[in-house]
């Protein structure tokens, strides 16, 4: 019987980190941020939609969603944001849902679902287990602002439109602290691993 794991997380959490760790180990993974570009691009059904409500010069000149002109938009406006992702949730879930089946399919014991909306999107109902990586609010700041270029008002605004931590930390079957070294993180999902799978 397949087991799907959640792994979830503030945004510059710490993911990333924790998927390329369980790839590594030979596990199945679906990234919803992965599903996220896929259906946005070029010639998508997604993309169409996108630009219809949002206007043409959200895609660039070969075809692609300017990604940042869009964050501009839509991270400047709530309403803008829930109209995004009322687009866009739909395909994304049912791509998430498509791939899940896929592993299932293939005989996979252990597939991870990597979204930094799993609560948001309810994305948990599909999940038998949820992993939450955790950061304090200062290293997310440090890290999105370097990673995103951003200003410190944009970091926090992106913080914000995400559940709280400490609320994804509370639904968690299992936390995993990302503040400390690359070595300490691995050392805790060796363990998880063993504990749990091995």
């Amino acid at each position: 019987m397949a087991k799907v794991i959640g792994v979830t997380g503030g945004i510059a959490s710490g993911k990333s980190l924790v998927s390329a760790y369980l790839i590594a180990h030979g596990f199945s993974i679906v990234d919803a941020d992965i599903v996220a570009r896929e259906v946005v691009a070029p010639d998508s059904i997604g993309l169409k939609k996108v630009a219809a409500t949002f206007g043409n010069e959200i895609v660039d000149t070969k075809g692609n969603l300017d990604r940042k002109r869009l964050a501009k938009i839509v991270f400047a406006d709530d309403s803008q944001l829930k109209l995004l992702n009322d687009i866009l949730q739909p395909l994304i879930r049912q791509q998430i849902q498509q791939e899940l089946q896929q592993f299932i399919a293939q005989g996979q014991e252990y597939i991870f679902l990597v979204a930094p909306l799993l609560f948001e999107e309810n994305y948990q109902s599909m999940c038998d287990e949820i992993m939450v990586v955790t950061v304090t609010l200062q290293t997310q700041l440090q890290r999105l602002m370097s990673r995103d270029q951003l200003n410190e008002q944009q970091a926090r605004r992106r913080i914000a439109a995400q559940w709280p931590l400490s609320r994804k930390i509370a639904l968690a079957d299992v936390v995993i602290d990302n503040d400390g070294t690359i070595a300490q993180t691995k050392a805790q999902l060796a363990a998880w691993i063993k504990r749990t799978i091995a």
